[in-house]
């Protein structure tokens, strides 16, 4: 069983996850709003994948007989001054995110739980994968910031299984 140290990082780690997922769903609702077809899709999966994270690692602390605590999220910010801001805001995002994971892998090693180290792999991977994809589609809101329509055909183009931009 991982330390107690552990459990206790990781549930805080499942409330930032479902916390993200919260937040990329208010994103895709306000960008729905705004007639952002391809923003929406793409921030209604980056929800659903946040909320993978949290049930995968919802699932290994079920699997190491480890207790699973929910808290409280805050409410997702939804107030956004421009098509560009949700976008800088995920990556900031992504980034808080990646340093938590990292702190979770220090304790990890720390307390010598080879487990959870190796458990941990997956997520900093994803987390790169992650930081790139959002800061690529931050590059190209901010260079097509006058015509926000090529950042809605940029993600019809460049995610996979998208609807053609109107």
């Amino acid at each position: 069983m991982p330390s107690e140290r552990f459990v206790d990082a990781l549930n805080a780690q499942v409330a930032r996850e479902f916390a993200a997922a919260h937040q990329y769903t208010a994103i895709a609702a306000y960008y729905t709003g705004e007639t952002y077809p391809q923003l929406a899709a793409f921030f209604f999966a980056q929800a659903e994948e946040e909320r993978e994270h949290a049930l995968k690692m919802v699932n290994y602390l079920l699997d190491t007989n480890s207790p699973v605590n929910f808290t409280g999220i805050d409410p997702p910010r939804t107030d956004f001054e421009d098509h560009i801001a949700p976008i800088r805001l995920a990556l900031d995002q992504e980034r808080s995110v990646t340093v938590s994971i990292s702190e979770l892998f220090e304790v990890a090693r720390e307390t010598r739980d080879f487990r959870s180290e190796q458990f941990l792999d997956w997520f900093l991977a994803e987390q790169t994968e992650e930081e790139s994809s959002m800061s690529d589609l931050l590059a190209v809101a901010e260079r097509t910031a006058s015509v926000p329509m090529l950042l809605e055909e940029y993600l019809a183009r460049e995610t996979p299984g998208a609807p053609p931009a109107e």
